[in-house]
């Protein structure tokens, strides 16, 4: 088949949007940090993005896209990116490009993972975690979605990564909090985010780039791409009005909610945004909104030092936006229909894979971080710790 030039421009610039949003998650995070933590918080998202670009193509994407082993993972026909041409396939586009926009859902992936380290981890552990994180829990899991995995198989929808990437991420975030223990002083005094209006940088750099993420995932400029464009935005807008609305019943509603509510629309839309309608992406988006303010106050009541909440809004948000895409699919839309079409075999195996990713991303995560902990070490010392980490890991400051 001859290079279709449309869509090969297309996925040039959703591969562009969707690297954008890795600074964005750090930005987004490093507003939350005190102060002292910024550069440090922001610095993870970059060295993530480094780190996985360079996995990737030696491995990752073998790993993930290569030839099915047993339906859990990929063989190693393109380990190198052996076999990765730059002609185009029966596709329309190079697959070398394919590999490049695969490269930055890995990569934002890792850079949520963050959040569960937030202003106490060793740089040089977080390294490693990181190499690991990649190898062991996200390739076997995009490979099971989208690389001819039991997933697919199974009939498991993931649009642009549900499952792959925020139920994965979310509860990876969790299981490092629970290992690497609370930040020194937490519970004890106030640790207050330092710069908001960072933060609504960040959500506003996701927001945008999200449009590449759910509408490039259609791999093709189309009406596929064009719908996966609006609910996007729909379900965003609808989760940040929940969130706004919810947190306005308890009290003052705080522009870091609102954002906050965006992003869990943003995550609840991604496995379902080439598959549902508009007003099911409205319905999406304003019960992420309310399932993940509520999983912040849970966090909160229990004492959880997952302060940066990607465990609730991108593992909990995730794990709505999966379950609600076997809900709310439409066969007039993608060509597959939920269990409002009556549907109840796609609920069931949306329902299936959504859980099998947590259960696979927390355990194994889990067992990584333990390991990590147990021998080098995950967090800096108590004295590093209070210094901060821009001066005491990177030797710079604001």
């Amino acid at each position: 088949m001859a290079l279709d030039t449309g869509t090969t421009a297309w996925l040039l610039t959703a591969t562009a949007m969707v690297m954008l949003m890795t600074p964005g998650v750090g930005f987004f995070y490093g507003g939350l940090v005190r102060r002292k933590n910024f550069i440090s918080m922001v610095a993870l998202s970059f060295i993530a993005f480094a780190l996985v670009s360079i996995q990737w193509v030696i491995l990752g994407y073998s790993l993930s896209f290569g030839q099915d082993l047993g339906g859990f993972i990929g063989n190693l026909d393109f380990l190198g990116l052996n076999n990765v041409g730059l002609e185009a396939g029966d596709a329309g586009y190079p697959p070398i490009l394919f590999m490049a926009f695969q490269l930055m859902f890995a990569a934002i992936a890792m850079a949520i993972v963050t959040s569960g380290f937030a202003e106490r981890v060793k740089l040089s552990a977080f390294v490693l975690f990181a190499l690991l994180w990649t190898t062991l829990v996200y390739d076997p899991l995009a490979h099971w979605a989208w690389g001819g995995g039991w997933a697919g198989a199974f009939g498991s929808l993931d649009f642009a990564g549900g499952t792959v990437v925020h139920i994965s991420s979310g509860f990876a975030a969790l299981a490092v909090a629970l290992i690497i223990g609370k930040r020194a002083g937490f519970g004890q005094y106030t640790m207050e985010p330092h710069n908001i209006p960072m933060t609504l940088l960040g959500a506003a750099l996701l927001w945008f780039g999200w449009f590449g993420f759910n509408a490039g995932s259609a791999l093709a400029a189309n009406s596929i791409a064009a719908n996966a464009f609006v609910v996007t935005n729909i379900s965003a807008a609808a989760g940040a009005l929940a969130w706004l609305a919810a947190s306005w019943v308890r009290g003052r509603p705080s522009s870091l909610g609102m954002v906050s509510g965006a992003i869990a629309g943003l995550v609840a839309i991604t496995p379902a945004a080439g598959y549902v309608n508009t007003m099911g992406s409205i319905a999406i988006g304003a019960i992420a909104g309310l399932i993940c303010y509520g999983a912040m106050l849970y966090r909160i009541n229990k004492g959880l030092d997952e302060s940066l909440d990607a465990w609730a809004v991108h593992g909990m948000g995730g794990l709505w936006g999966a379950i609600a895409t076997g809900i709310f699919a439409v066969a007039a839309i993608g060509g597959y229909s939920g269990l409002i079409e009556g549907n109840v075999q796609q609920f069931l195996a949306n329902a299936t894979g959504a859980f099998a990713a947590l259960i696979y991303a927390f355990v194994v995560t889990f067992i990584i971080a333990w390991v990590l902990n147990k021998t080098i070490g995950m967090r800096v010392s108590e004295e590093e710790e209070y210094v901060g980490l821009d001066i005491s890991q990177h030797g710079e400051r604001v």
